[in-house]
């Protein structure tokens, strides 16, 4: 059995992330969108558990799509899996410059990981967790942006960063 990992700090997953997923899953036995920390951002939005519950609920409609959560390396998670490949959406030339070097990085810790780059979807190479987060918290509609099962999630957390920074 072959396994996409998807991997991301999804704060919060948008359409764009749930494109490549969907793609994934039509490729793939198994999808495992996993959670990791990314040590360049400093502050997320969601908690990991809110995150592991709003991915659950946006993906539900997967039968062979998983969420799951790491606080590691993503080449060492990969050794979980006997068949695993990373899967990357890009959206920009950008994208690739920085995904290739990580495909290059994780090859030295795990020789037999393989990293497909799916273009993302016209539509969504606009679209980042950081534009969601910003437009969340004025109020912006997110209709469009991210899956409709997570709206209130955003909006409600917004809501109480707006109450807590005077706005």
């Amino acid at each position: 059995m072959i396994t996409a990992i998807c991997p991301g700090s999804f704060d919060p997953i948008t359409l764009g992330h749930l494109n490549i997923i969907r793609r994934a899953s039509r490729t793939f036995d198994e999808v495992v969108v996993c959670i990791l920390n990314n040590a360049s951002k400093n502050t997320t939005m969601f908690t990991v558990e809110e995150r592991l519950d709003m991915i659950s609920r946006s993906v539900a409609r997967f039968p062979n799509v998983r969420v799951d959560y790491y606080s590691g390396l993503l080449a060492e998670y990969a050794l979980n899996f006997d068949h695993g490949v990373i899967v990357k959406g890009l959206r920009a030339a950008s994208d690739f410059e920085y995904e290739f070097q990580m495909d290059l990085v994780n090859k030295r810790i795990n020789k037999r990981l393989e990293t497909l780059f799916i273009p993302s979807s016209e539509k969504y190479t606009f679209l980042s967790s950081s534009v969601v987060r910003e437009m969340s918290k004025y109020g912006a509609d997110l209709t469009g942006l991210v899956p409709n099962e997570i709206i209130t999630d955003i909006e409600k957390k917004a809501e109480l960063w707006r109450n807590s920074n005077g706005k």
